[in-house]
């Protein structure tokens, strides 16, 4: 697929738009770059690393927003054959230097923004959620971009350079960080077979027709639409610029997330022009994409899909409505792709377009998902819950054991991060924090400020402080009774009007 949108970029006019963004009220559509610049800057940055030396199998971080840059970023290092290690700066500076001590990047590509950490950039930081440590914490740093002032040196453009040839064949293509500890980060690994792969699934899902835009801005939207010949529309920051980018571009297909998809529906007159409509990153109801229909959409889809494999399973609106069973239905699982449960019930998959292996691991055919799920008489995913611990909070996983540790401050005896029941699937993520006795709370609270602002977007909604429910013989917290806890709390809060 990156092969044939490289190829198609150059050839099948290069003149007409491929990446378009809103303005910030939404009302205007603009250009952010066209077919031909795209494959131009692609090549530019291709032949800017190959002179830097690095070569097929080596490993850049990659820090930089999703945009024509971004993506440039990826068709260059596809074209060199290299590891893309996907860098997330809002997870805070000590899970990110344990996540670039395991993938050791021999160079780290970030924009301004990334690495607005001091002077008077710290605030644009702030207000990003971003938390990069130091340029002297990441290794070798190049800016892609515009540079701010205390920026790394630029990558360059590669003017005047050789472009390398494609390189060809199998081998690791991206690292996706997804769970584990500062001490042990766990990372997903997909070859350039696997990642292929799972980009024609999507591309076969909704079959883009040439020149009719496509709202989503995620890897595995942008690459299959544009290889169709569709120009992407990167969606709006704000629901109301959403709602009204939506009526403006008249997309064929949008993707959104479900808290993109219940925010933008939040807004008076809202509509989707028609087309189809897919969700997927979090938990979307059978009402939930019963609205969009009701919103204008001729079919909205839920897509089941991990890091591990995207997409395994989808399901339209009425199909999903039309389940009257115990659990959520997310439809059969995708040509290709397997599915079968073990003896406690989770739900175990594989197929191309599965990740190779963990990185620092063997390779395993089989995804061990953390759902249970059982499969109906027709084959079809039905899941029953969650078998990890972790919190899924506005489509984005939050993993607990990255950051509890940093909870405990002097004066906490116990810390934990659960999740509780929102709306719709979605959860919030709650600091239960047990105080030594004698602990002044309010001093507590003042130590715990830092830490909690160090988590970057995984900071909590609430933090309360309670005795934290034990259970075992190992007397380890016990996670669904403090969820219960915390929800309790949290309720009698609201009702009492303090927290």
């Amino acid at each position: 697929m990156l092969d044939r949108l490289d190829q198609a970029l150059r050839t099948d006019h290069p003149e007409r738009p491929a990446v378009l963004a809103a303005t910030r009220s939404g009302r205007r559509v603009r250009v952010r770059a066209t077919r031909g610049e795209l494959a131009s800057l692609a090549d530019a940055f291709a032949a800017a690393l190959h002179a830097r030396g690095l070569r097929a199998g080596d490993t850049v971080g990659v820090a930089v927003r999703p945009g024509p840059r971004a993506l440039a970023v990826m068709l260059a290092l596809w074209r060199l054959g290299l590891r893309g290690a996907v860098l997330d700066p809002g997870a805070g500076p000590g899970v990110l230097r344990a996540r670039l001590a395991l993938a050791r990047p021999a160079l780290v590509l970030a924009d301004a923004a990334a690495q607005a950490v001091a002077g008077w950039a710290a605030p644009l930081a702030r207000r990003a959620g971003l938390a990069l440590p130091g340029l002297s914490g990441l290794g070798p740093v190049a800016t892609v971009g515009p540079r701010l002032p205390g920026c790394a040196p630029a990558l360059g453009t590669g003017g005047g350079l050789p472009l390398p040839r494609s390189h060809e064949g199998d081998g690791d293509a991206v690292v996706v960080f997804t769970s584990g500890t500062t001490s042990s980060p766990r990372a997903v690994v997909h070859t350039r077979s696997s990642l292929a792969a799972g980009m024609d699934t999507v591309a076969s899902l909704f079959a883009a027709r040439p020149g009719e835009p496509v709202l989503g801005g995620t890897f595995f939207v942008l690459v299959p639409s544009l290889a169709q010949g569709a120009p992407v529309a990167l969606p709006a920051r704000s629901p109301a610029a959403l709602a009204r980018q939506l009526g403006r571009i008249t997309p064929q297909a949008t993707y959104l997330t479900p808290p993109q998809l219940r925010d933008v529906l939040g807004v008076p007159g809202a509509r989707f022009p028609g087309g189809r409509v897919w969700t997927g990153s979090a938990p979307a109801s059978a009402e939930l994409l019963g609205r969009v229909r009701r919103a204008g959409a001729e079919e909205a889809w839920g897509v089941y899909a991990l890091t591990e494999l995207f997409p395994a399973a989808a399901v339209e609106s009425r199909e999903k409505a039309a389940y009257e069973g115990p659990g959520d239905l997310v439809g059969a699982p995708l040509p290709g792709v397997e599915a079968k449960t073990d003896t406690d019930g989770e739900l175990l998959l594989t197929g191309p377009g599965a990740r190779n292996r963990y990185l620092g691991e063997e390779p395993d055919p089989w995804i061990r998902t953390g759902d249970r799920a059982r499969l109906d008489t027709t084959g079809r995913i039905v899941l029953e819950g969650r078998c990890k611990d972790m919190v899924l909070r506005r489509a984005e996983n939050i993993y607990p054991g990255l950051y509890e540790p940093a909870l405990h401050v002097p004066g906490v005896e116990l810390a934990v991060l659960v999740g509780i029941p929102a709306q719709d699937g979605d959860e919030r993520l709650v600091a239960l924090v047990q105080p030594r006795p004698g602990t002044d709370e309010g001093a507590l609270r003042a130590r715990l400020a830092g830490p909690l602002r160090a988590m970057g977007t995984a900071r909590p909604d609430a933090l309360l402080f309670a005795g934290i429910p034990l259970s075992g013989r190992s007397r380890k917290p016990d996670r669904a009774a403090a969820s219960r806890l915390a929800a309790a709390r949290l309720g009698h809060a609201a009702a009492g009007g303090h927290r």
